[in-house]
């Protein structure tokens, strides 16, 4: 039951927020943008502080190394996050297309040859590491599972909006583009079979992934999603992004009322 409820959220996580950023990117919800934003920055927050973390400290396990683990957590994808930015620049600096423009190659940035697939693949390294993180969820609670796969759903459709632009600059056959970024979601579900795996064999650490993939939302939604959101906007704009975070914190709490069951 537990590995059928895996294998769904994970599909449902990795393909749906393929075709929400899709939908944000290309159709008509384009106008939307911003408030999935806000919407995303609320969801993850609520399920790492409200669940995630308060269900590893009822765990047995000392409150100074969980603390730790949330601490190396956040460092650790700090540095993934500065891996790959530093990637996607030299990349761009060894594209056909470079430019001394510094302004246009942050705005605008040019794949070189084969970096589309460069970009799926580290898509799908990302989005195994989510599938692992559903799992871990799941395994400690089937409702924290459920909360975990909307966080991880919410999360990823900025980055994969980000993934789809650059695959359009490299085809202009927009369904291929889709395809292909469909695919690498996909390996969410595989992520969550070997979570699965690793997870049952290593029960006595789950507390720690626990931790874990809360560092990973709260260091998405504190360096990536909320910085994109503080800018200087008129009164009515203002109170979309608050009530948009608070629709994400309300979206967690909803899907929590769930039963609770280990």
């Amino acid at each position: 039951m537990i590995l059928l409820a895996i294998v769904l959220a994970t599909l449902a996580a990795g393909i749906g927020s393929v075709w929400l950023a899709a939908a944000l990117s290309f159709g008509a919800l384009a106008r939307y943008t911003q408030h999935m934003l806000s919407l995303a920055a609320g969801a993850l927050l609520a399920t790492a502080f409200m669940h995630l973390l308060p269900e590893a400290f009822e765990s047995r396990v000392e409150p100074h190394n969980l603390f730790m683990t949330l601490l190396v957590g956040l460092v650790f994808f700090f540095l993934l996050d500065k891996a790959e930015l530093w990637h996607h620049g030299h990349e761009h600096h060894h594209g056909p297309e470079h430019t001394h423009d510094h302004d246009h190659a942050a705005t605008d940035p040019v794949p070189a040859a084969g970096g589309s697939w460069a970009v799926l693949a580290g898509d799908s390294v990302h989005c195994c590491g989510d599938g692992i993180l559903i799992a871990s969820a799941f395994m400690a609670d089937m409702r924290l599972g459920l909360l975990a796969a909307v966080a991880v759903l919410v999360h990823e459709v900025p980055h994969h909006m980000g993934d789809l632009i650059v695959l359009r600059q490299a085809t202009s056959n927009r369904r291929m583009a889709l395809l292909k970024v469909s695919m690498a979601g996909a390996v969410t579900a595989l992520g969550g079979l070997v979570g699965f795996w690793l997870v049952d064999w290593l029960q006595e650490y789950l507390p720690y992934f626990l931790v874990v993939a809360s560092s990973s939302f709260i260091y998405v939604a504190l360096a990536d999603l909320i910085p994109q959101l503080q800018k200087q906007l008129d009164s009515r704009q203002t109170a979309a992004q608050v009530v948009w975070l608070l629709v994400g914190i309300a979206l967690v709490t909803v899907v929590s009322m769930a039963p609770h069951s280990h």
